[in-house]
């Protein structure tokens, strides 16, 4: 198995534990692999009962993908790895789905930075599925910021946020704290970074029907010491829900230009930096999948991916913001008024016929 994944079972309790320290756990393709293989190999192994995913760095559970290795393989072509690329999302959104619908509890600590492929590793939808954040979390789907969209499932768990607070995250891709991942319905509860040893303790002596009660009653007592009511996505949910009820781009900043409110017009602000045409496509992505089901929605996103490295947007941001670290983007086009419906059909035009898509045994 990989080296930046440390695996172990005791007394029942199957844990995935993220160690790679030089890049903020950012998943490569032999993570995936090994990620999916032990959870295929312990959804069907009767001495594991529930299964533990977290961290053993301090500043982060996971920081996304490995976009530097996007980066590398896209400008490469297929003497470049370009075909591992090409693994890579398929395998990715793979384990997204086999999360998503694991049948044994499913207990993400997310302690640090949950960014990007992080959320795809964490936002299980399973019944007995729990995610855990700290007073350290720092959680975002920032993929506008490089040209890309918010994928790994993103388009189906970020609809289903309370309002329009997914499409506010999906669009901005701002960086979110414990209070507002609560609030937001993307955590399920609080509990002290200073108490996850203890809570480890008791997640060894519980039977599996119970995990999920065992670790809420575990953190009751420290739900006093958040208050999701009064995160920043709180105090300014009805501005958001107002400004990105909107079904174009085009008119969200025609109405956040109009409300002279900081956040309104900070909002306006970073909307502006972000890649015009992959906002848009943001927004179709996120309205579209509220009406699919995951797999679904996994498969568009796996084309999705595939037209942003055939148009180049994404190479050019991850240059842009990761290798030069100019933080100038050369978007195409360059502004919002730019962009046409024709530009945005293309990316949700499956690059294969149903009966090849890489994904088409996803259900």
């Amino acid at each position: 198995m990989h080296t930046d994944i440390h695996i172990a079972t005791h007394r029942g309790l199957g844990s995935l534990t993220l160690n790679r320290s030089e890049s903020m756990n950012a998943l490569t393709l032999p993570m995936v692999r090994t990620l999916a293989q032990t959870l295929m190999t312990w959804r069907t192994n009767p001495d594991v009962r529930a299964v533990l995913i977290r961290s053993d760095l301090p500043k982060a559970f996971c920081a996304g993908g490995d976009i530097h290795f996007f980066h590398e393989v896209a400008r490469g072509g297929l003497t470049g790895g370009s075909a591992l690329l090409e693994d890579f999302f398929t395998e990715e959104y793979s384990l997204n789905h086999l999360i998503h619908h694991y049948p044994k509890p499913y207990i993400a600590i997310l302690d640090g930075i949950v960014m990007g492929g992080g959320m795809g590793i964490s936002q299980s939808s399973a019944a007995q599925s729990i995610r855990i954040v700290t007073e350290r979390t720092r959680m975002a789907m920032p993929e506008v910021n490089i040209g890309l969209f918010p994928d790994v499932g993103g388009g189906y768990f970020l609809s289903r946020l309370p309002g329009e607070l997914g499409t506010y995250l999906g669009l901005t891709g701002e960086i979110v704290g414990t209070d507002d991942t609560l609030y937001a319905n993307l955590a399920d509860v609080f509990v002290p970074r200073a108490e996850l040893s203890a809570l480890m303790t008791l997640l060894e002596s519980v039977d599996d029907q119970q995990c999920r009660q065992a670790i809420e009653a575990f953190a009751a007592p420290f739900a006093a010491q958040i208050n999701p009511a009064n995160s920043l996505l709180a105090k300014q949910r009805h501005l958001i829900d107002h400004h990105f009820s909107h079904d174009n781009v085009a008119a969200i900043i025609s109405s956040l230009a109009q409300d002279d409110d900081p956040f309104a017009q900070k909002t306006l602000s970073t909307l502006l930096k972000r890649s015009p045409l992959m906002v848009c496509v943001s927004l179709e992505q996120i309205r579209r999948s509220a009406k699919m089901k995951l797999a679904d929605c996994l498969r568009l996103e796996r084309t999705m991916v595939r037209r942003c490295f055939e148009h180049g947007e994404t190479v050019e941001g991850i240059r842009a913001l990761v290798i030069d670290k100019d933080n100038a983007p050369r978007w195409r086009p360059a502004s919002l008024q730019e962009v046409t419906p024709e530009m945005i059909a293309p990316f949700f035009t499956s690059a294969w016929p149903d009966y090849a898509h890489p994904l088409r045994d996803l259900v």
